[in-house]
């Protein structure tokens, strides 16, 4: 019996990728099985959710890309027709300062009204929505694979760091007042 292929390539990049990971993750915890020690065997242990990180970042990649072609081609096509719109308007090359400055005034005019019009587009605000929305999902997938190596060899995490620059800050501001505090009280200890 045979089984049907995958409608898509990527499918089946992505089933074969989740089952070597699958083979790798059996073999990692079985000790006898698998000969690393110490953060390599961690590493080994947590493969198999780096691969799934890496597999949905690729995905997302796809997306990422399709909205950040049709926001260079939305960029690039007012870009066209306002150079056109221009050269319309002032089609004989200037000769004095006037002529120059009349240009540069055209060119502006008509360059801030084209873009303007298409920065209030909706079409544009929907496409970079949506862009903005992946580059954040690749952000939050980025730091999900470095919080699983940084897990993997004992080390802390992003999340952890902060919380320890938070109390280090809070610290600091204690010891600044706990100082003045005793500074004012020496001084009135000596003012008397």
């Amino acid at each position: 019996m045979q089984t049907e292929p995958p409608k898509d390539i990527s499918d089946y990049y992505k089933h074969l990728s989740l089952f070597w990971t699958d083979i790798i993750h059996l073999m990692s915890s079985k000790p006898q099985a698998l000969t690393s020690i110490g953060p390599m065997r961690a590493f080994a242990a947590n493969s198999k959710k780096i691969t799934t990180e890496l597999i949905e970042i690729n995905q997302v990649l796809l997306q990422f890309n399709q909205y950040i072609t049709e926001y260079y081609k939305q960029l690039s096509d007012t870009w066209s027709v306002a150079q056109k719109k221009v050269n319309l308007k002032a089609p004989d090359i200037p000769q004095d300062v006037e002529q120059i400055e009349a240009f540069k005034r055209i060119w502006i005019d008509i360059f801030d009204n084209d873009f303007t019009e298409l920065f209030n587009s909706g079409k544009f605000g929907e496409n970079y929505g949506k862009l903005v929305s992946k580059e954040l999902e690749l952000t939050k997938h980025w730091n999900n694979i470095t919080n699983v190596i940084l897990q993997s060899v004992n080390l802390p995490s992003k999340e952890e760091i902060d919380e320890i620059y938070k109390e280090m800050h809070s610290l600091k501001k204690r010891v600044g007042k706990l100082e003045l505090e005793l500074k004012k009280k020496e001084m009135k200890k000596n003012a008397k």
